[in-house]
């Protein structure tokens, strides 16, 4: 299953649409007014589905994970020199990426989970998300928006 993870332009908090490859918006995911980032993930049809949530003050970006409102877990980066590293707290997924963190990989002890690719030529971050298994989109989706709202906090 792919996704095409497109920010929205000209918007003041982060907002994104995902599509599938047919182009039929999935999810759409706004932006909260907040102390660090809180991005909420609804279906089609408007439902609030999942949450990540940005934990401040901590040494290394932390951002926590919710299936409506029950915690599923975390990623947070680790300290690394060359290539990025994140420690996924649940599903036993580990995250495996390049140098520029435009491409990277999702995968479990089983094998791989999820390909993304940053497409470049674009106004606003724009991502494929290659999924193996559908019912790991939402979980993948998070853990991308995490992963994008940390290299955000860099800049």
């Amino acid at each position: 299953m792919k996704l095409l993870f497109k920010q929205r332009m000209f918007t003041w908090f982060d907002s994104y649409d995902i599509y599938d490859e047919e182009g039929n918006t999935l999810f759409t995911v706004q932006g909260q007014l907040s102390w660090g980032h809180c991005l909420h993930i609804m279906n089609s049809v408007g439902e609030h589905i999942a949450s990540v949530k940005e934990v401040v003050l901590t040494f290394m970006p932390r951002f926590e994970m919710y299936m409506g409102d029950q915690y599923i877990g975390c990623i947070s980066k680790e300290f690394s020199f060359f290539t990025p590293k994140y420690n996924i707290d649940c599903n036993g997924w580990h995250v495996e990426g390049n140098f520029l963190e435009w491409d990277y990989q999702i995968v479990s002890r089983d094998g791989l989970v999820a390909a993304v690719s940053k497409e470049l030529f674009h106004w606003t971050d724009t991502y494929v998300i290659d999924v193996e298994n559908p019912q790991d989109a939402i979980m993948t989706l998070m853990l991308v928006l995490a992963i994008d709202a940390e290299k955000c906090s860099r800049r």
